[in-house]
């Protein structure tokens, strides 16, 4: 039955990937229709799938816990400067105005529907993403896999997760390099919560990502 179960996770977490795969370099639908799908497959799915199995602590997930809050908290405002200040010094050497078009056309983003966009993906995208990589493809597979297998398993899938959403937004070299941070952040992500045993203390930095990548977009849809 553990097997079963496990490879169930596996499943749900694997075809949830490729569904916003599909979504984001094919379908390319208006953000909220995309916002929709993805709570579909992020959230409600594996929660009727693990309360048939009884294999998720739905109170652990959404009590919060103070344990780890000011290293979460420091944490959140060191990856905002370093976003921020990596931004400031990349610019000079790249035009990110393509990124606007891109976000215009592909999923229908723009100046006007900014703000909305950035406090959704600010607070609940970012708590969404956290239960569905952190909760449910990390801390829900430990016992299965083991901790490096769960550690690597998760970064990858977060980060091959969000190649979809970057298609053609830097060049290749700048590309890769993101990638590689989406990785490390993800394997810091998991340190954290593994800890803590709680995804609020990632989703806080997690948040403050957010806040950095849509203060940039605060500034290239010239808001700011």
């Amino acid at each position: 039955m553990k097997n079963k179960v496990f490879f169930g996770k596996l499943i749900i977490i694997i075809i949830g990937c490729i569904i916003m795969a599909i979504t984001d370099l094919i379908l390319k639908p208006q953000y909220i229709i995309k916002s929709f799908i993805k709570i579909f497959f992020f959230l409600i799915i594996p929660l009727i799938y693990f309360y048939k199995n009884k294999d998720l602590s739905l109170k652990k997930i959404l009590v919060p816990s103070k344990k780890g809050f000011i290293l979460s908290l420091a944490l959140g405002i060191v990856v905002y400067i370093i976003i921020i200040g990596g931004y400031l010094i990349v610019r000079n050497f790249y035009d990110f105005s393509l990124i606007v078009d891109l976000l215009s056309n592909n999923v229908g983003v723009d100046k006007s529907n900014f703000i909305f966009v950035a406090l959704y993906i600010s607070f609940f995208n970012s708590l969404l993403e956290e239960f569905f990589f952190r909760e449910i493809a990390f801390l829900s597979i430990i016992e299965d896999v083991g901790r490096k297998k769960a550690y690597l398993f998760s970064a990858i899938m977060f980060s091959i997760y969000h190649i979809a959403i970057m298609n053609n937004w830097f060049s290749n070299v700048l590309f890769s390099l993101v990638m590689f941070g989406l990785v490390i952040g993800a394997c810091i992500f998991n340190f954290i919560d593994e800890k803590t045993q709680n995804i609020y203390n990632s989703w806080m930095i997690h948040m403050f990502a957010n806040f950095a990548i849509n203060t940039i977009g605060l500034i290239l849809f010239k808001i700011i």
